[in-house]
């Protein structure tokens, strides 16, 4: 019985490095690839990226409907396992609890994303960055707040809520789970350049640190959304004084 025990934990490890492997597949882990090909194949100082494509507003819903699908398959996924949404940090036993304390997320992580980014442009180490739809649509703000969202939910749900407990279940230790969640992070905004990089894993260790300490995700989904909502206002509003423009 000790034996077979052991073995089910070694399949059951197996299983989850699986699932993992197959979920990163199908979201994050190819946007980290994609973003790595864009960096090394295009220069870096005074190219200017966009967040959202530049299409139209049919295909803009679309994406954000099929965007959100790794979302969906990871909360299955807990669901079927009888874990339910409590592994992913999603219970709603507090919403206003949650709320204040992504407010307070954005105050602190918004205010030094802004500085890393202006500095990596400065130094020419990172693109310079369009963060909203197209302009001069009447549902380019609908989409923006609807973008941030969307944004929010696939990254702290699938990077943080899902990557770091299945880490530990595997056997990975709490500083492993955390750098891994926050290196993956830094990958996928390679497109931006090095500045985006470095950014996003210190973004990613300070909320992967959060939700290890507190096993909350609606306030890192929060705290996102609001720095995503507010990159694209700064950038409607004052985008003719921003360096690149």
């Amino acid at each position: 019985m000790r034996f077979e025990g052991l073995g089910s934990r070694a399949a059951r490890k197996r299983t989850l490095r699986e699932e993992v492997l197959i979920v990163l597949s199908l979201s994050l882990l190819a946007s980290a690839v994609y973003a790595a090909i864009n960096l090394l194949s295009a220069p870096i100082r005074g190219i200017t990226v966009a967040v959202y494509p530049q299409v139209g507003l049919a295909t803009q819903i679309a994406d954000l409907v099929f965007g959100l699908a790794p979302v969906w398959l990871v909360l299955y996924l807990v669901k079927r396992s009888g874990e339910g949404v409590g592994l992913l940090g999603l219970s709603l036993d507090d919403p206003t609890e949650d709320a204040a304390a992504g407010i307070v997320l954005t105050v602190v992580a918004g205010g030094m994303g802004i500085g890393v980014y202006l500095a990596a442009v400065a130094l020419g180490v990172n693109r310079f960055v369009v963060p909203v739809p197209p302009i001069g649509h009447w549902w380019t703000v609908p989409i923006l707040l609807l973008g941030a969202v969307q944004t929010a939910l696939i990254e702290e749900i699938v990077v943080v809520g899902y990557l770091i407990p299945r880490l530990r279940q595997i056997g990975w230790s709490p500083v492993a789970a955390i750098a891994a969640s926050a290196s993956l992070r830094g990958a996928y905004h390679l497109y931006q350049g090095w500045g985006g990089f470095a950014g996003n894993v210190a973004l990613g260790l300070f909320f992967g640190w959060n939700f290890y300490r507190r096993r909350r995700t609606w306030p890192l989904i929060v705290a996102h959304s609001l720095i995503d909502i507010g990159a694209g206002a700064g950038y409607l509003l004052f985008r003719k004084h921003l360096p690149g423009f």
